[in-house]
């Protein structure tokens, strides 16, 4: 590990951006947080070329704490290797009744933090696809095809976790009607 990245700075970015994010909307138990991680990108390098566990644990660390304190479920994609599937609990699995898929992440396919995330969630599972609530995509790593319509870019203070840049959304339901529809409750 380079000496100039503090695992527990990385956690701390990692808290405070997700903690960031969760402020920009009505948080409800049960919403949906996908994250896309390049721990090579955090480490400055190019996605895929260099990933790291040691950078992997101290942000699922961060990852887990922040979503579990608020009730929110955590969903990690991994890498275009395993066509970007995700590590998500079984109850999470069963709940909503998404197929499992047969494949386990490692390091090479899969990705550092789908890794780290298989081995420390309760009972994991794969799926291929979820459509979450919020998105926080560490490293340009494409984390769109996970996130309900309508996206909205949330722009972070914190946008940066390492060297990687973070890039941030959440959903709002889809705006239908027409000229006479109203959108608030009355």
């Amino acid at each position: 590990m380079e000496k100039e990245l503090d695992l527990e700075m990385l956690r701390s970015q990692t808290f405070d951006a997700v903690t960031e994010l969760f402020a920009s909307t009505s948080l409800k138990p049960g919403m949906i947080l996908v994250i896309g991680c390049s721990t090579s990108e955090v480490r400055g390098r190019s996605i895929g070329s260099a990933g790291s566990q040691e950078v992997a644990a101290s942000l699922i660390g961060a990852l887990l704490e922040v979503c579990r304190c608020r009730g929110v479920v955590l969903a990690i994609q991994c890498c275009e290797h395993l066509n970007r599937a995700l590590v998500v609990e079984r109850v999470v699995q069963e709940r909503l009744g998404l197929p499992e898929v047969s494949v386990v992440p490692v390091l090479h396919a899969g990705g550092a933090l789908a890794t780290e995330a298989y081995q420390r969630f309760c009972d994991p599972v794969m799926i291929e696809a979820i459509q979450a609530h919020f998105a926080l995509d560490i490293g340009n790593t494409l984390i769109g095809m996970h996130i309900q319509p309508v996206a909205i870019p949330v722009r972070l203070v914190h946008n940066r976790i390492g060297r990687a840049f973070v890039t941030a959304a959440r959903t709002r339901p889809k705006l239908i009607g027409g000229a006479r529809a109203c959108y608030k409750r009355p």
